[in-house]
């Protein structure tokens, strides 16, 4: 199965041939849904990285001021109740799963009733637009751990990264252009992504498919005053990870007198726990104490365009030799990941 990735150094990166399925399975990370799943949730994100207490503590703090409920549950049910609509409006009838790194639905279970329903071959789309470990490789290596202790378990592919489909940066430009619409005068535009260590990033697409990004929708929005930084960066503070942090770069905007920006979470498609209190909190509130006006732009979520992309990306893989939109310098991203793909160091 694809999620395997490549055996060899010369195994071919896409598969041509059209492929069939009987079910799909959306995979995500995860979130407490209640106070009391917090710190559980917490502890299962960091296993085995030798995390003091207090900084757990600190973190579970962030979700405590949102009654300790993570979005991303309900939205990537709210995806799927999306997606199913689309798959029907097309004559797609495949039942979709969902399951999750780090909290439940969990990822074994999941598998497990796949098996149990009697699917054979599922296709997934993981809930991350840019190659990373944890972005990708670490999801595929859930779902084969999880096989590997389910007997039959069912065979996994999953689509190509997204970062520069057509699908992707359409609703990207439809969401920053409504937010860009609110201004009368010159704005700043500020591309965000997660943070990842760097030496994690060097061993990814990660960085140049962020930035190819960010060249695709500007150039689409006709935009030429913007920026890709980085929020939400974790770990030991000797430990190098990708900058500028986005409260530094708010800070070096100020000094440059600029008054006007426009904040695009381009690293999350939905409105993770790291928008909600990283941007729509701490940046927010940085930006209003410097007297600056900023608003913060909409994550695809389920933009139609965005719902209708996963939609093709699945047809993609059952159609033999089929066509790979793809906008940018770039081309389309590989059907199986090479052997040494986005390792974590």
């Amino acid at each position: 199965m694809s999620v395997y990735g490549a055996l060899t150094p010369d195994t071919p990166r896409y598969q041509d041939e059209a492929r069939d399925y009987d079910a799909i399975l959306v995979m995500s990370f995860g979130g407490p849904e209640g106070m009391d799943d917090v710190m559980p949730f917490l502890e299962n994100v960091t296993r085995g990285r030798n995390i003091p207490r207090e900084r757990l503590e600190e973190v579970a703090q962030h979700y405590y001021h949102f009654g300790g409920v993570s979005p991303i549950n309900q939205q990537n049910r709210a995806l799927i109740a999306a997606l199913k609509t689309e798959l029907a409006a097309h004559q797609i009838h495949l039942p979709i799963y969902f399951g999750n790194r780090n909290w439940h639905p969990m990822i074994d279970n999941t598998l497990r009733q796949m098996r149990d329903d009697g699917v054979q071959r599922a296709i997934a789309f993981f809930t991350s637009t840019f190659s990373s470990y944890s972005g990708c490789r670490q999801y595929r290596e859930d779902i084969i751990r999880a096989s590997e202790k389910i007997e039959n378990a069912p065979e996994v592919d999953k689509i190509r990264v997204f970062y520069n489909h057509p699908g992707f940066i359409e609703a990207c430009v439809d969401n920053l252009q409504a937010s860009l619409n609110q201004f009368d005068e010159p704005v700043h535009v500020v591309f965000t992504a997660h943070s990842i260590p760097l030496a994690m990033a060097q061993k990814s697409a990660y960085e140049a498919q962020l930035k190819d990004a960010c060249h695709i929708i500007a150039q689409t929005a006709n935009i030429t005053d913007y920026a890709l930084v980085y929020q939400s960066r974790s770990g030991a503070p000797h430990i190098p990870w990708l900058e500028p942090d986005i409260l530094d770069h708010i800070e070096t905007l100020h000094q440059q007198g600029i008054r006007n920006l426009v904040i695009m979470p381009l690293g999350f498609i939905s409105d993770h726990m790291e928008v909600l209190f990283d941007l729509d909190t701490e940046a927010a509130q940085k930006a209003q104490e410097l007297g600056m006006h900023m608003i913060r732009a909409a994550t695809p979520g389920t933009h139609p365009r965005f719902i209708a992309m996963i939609r093709e990306l699945i047809v993609e893989r059952m159609t033999q030799n089929p066509v790979r939109p793809a906008l940018g310098r770039r081309g389309a991203g590989h059907d199986i990941c090479p052997i040494n793909c986005c390792l974590p160091r």
